[in-house]
């Protein structure tokens, strides 16, 4: 559908995809459905362990189940989709791919401040034990969880209002796997030049700020561990943060690659590359790091196995 100013107004748009699947659709709607299967599987099972057994009942792993539960509602915004345009129905409603962005953003934000929520965690156990009991109580762990969904729920509208501006009269059809501001903006037909710098802006901010909390508060947990006498007691300290610091690597490199570029003039393989590792492989990968790095989930997990296999 081709459309101009003062024409009919873009009504849907058609989402390219991925590009040069050369008749391998069906393998990869496979291998899609699979990752999708096993990554709702894999966040439920932490959640159901984590709110079954009492003590779990404490910040490090409340904050466990919150990002799983966020994980599945950040991978339902864009992989269903992904998956029906696989089947040949590539089309989205224009109202439903300013959605699709407002949410992608909105949960992608909300985990940003969520893994510097639990780095803050990790840094007062680490660094304040004696006043961690006292500081870090569940209700406490439950405000700032709702305080990233609040950020997350309103940090995208800027962008959003901005976009919306846009008049779309070059091409409906979105070179990328799901809808974005990018690609998005690349269609438009007026000046991008704001858009693209706000978006610079408001990414960097909100990755670098998060980011910089984090390193600072890990610089301060190395700092303190090394100071601990034992051995047996570093490899403690450390195996708590293990998981949480894999996450933040994978999910800080991804979407710094992605989002924080002062122009928006990169291929279309390299976006559709990335947009698989932050939107696809990682929320996969974290049930899995926080499961086999974890030693208290494993022993539990472990538990369940033994009691469903002598039921067998």
């Amino acid at each position: 559908m081709m459309t101009s100013l003062n024409q009919s107004l873009v009504t849907q748009f058609i989402i390219i995809g991925f590009p040069d699947l050369g008749g391998t659709e069906g393998l990869l709607f496979s291998l899609l459905s699979l990752v999708y299967v096993f990554t709702l599987s894999g966040n439920v099972l932490v959640i159901t362990l984590i709110c079954t057994h009492h003590h779990l009942h404490v910040p490090l792993y409340i904050f466990v189940a919150l990002l799983s539960f966020l994980e599945i509602w950040y991978t339902g915004v864009t992989i269903p989709k992904m998956l029906v345009n696989l089947l040949n129905e590539k089309t989205i409603s224009y109202a439903g791919c300013f959605l699709q962005i407002y949410f992608l953003h909105c949960f992608g934000i909300t985990e940003t401040y969520l893994l510097t929520a639990m780095a803050y965690d990790r840094y007062m156990a680490i660094c304040n034990p004696l006043r961690y009991p006292s500081v870090m109580t569940n209700s406490c762990c439950f405000q700032l969880a709702a305080g990233c969904w609040v950020i997350g729920l309103f940090g995208p509208l800027t962008q959003i209002l901005l976009l919306s501006h846009l008049s779309f009269c070059r091409s409906n059809k979105i070179e990328h796997i799901f809808c974005d501001f990018t690609p998005m903006m690349k269609l438009s037909c007026s000046d991008t030049s704001l858009n693209v710098m706000v978006d610079f802006a408001i990414n960097l901010l909100i990755i670098f700020v998060s980011f910089v909390c984090i390193i600072m508060s890990y610089m301060k947990i190395i700092s303190t561990v090394l100071k601990i006498k034992t051995s047996e007691g570093r490899k403690k300290a450390f195996s708590t943060c293990g998981a949480h610091l894999t996450v933040v690597l994978l999910f800080f490199g991804s979407v710094s690659f992605m989002y924080i570029r002062p122009t928006n003039n990169s291929s279309v393989t390299y976006d559709c590359v990335m947009a698989v590792i932050y939107s696809v492989l990682t929320p996969m990968c974290n049930p899995i790091i926080y499961s086999l790095r974890n030693r208290e989930i494993r022993e539990v997990l472990r538990k369940k196995l033994r009691e469903l296999l002598s039921r067998v």
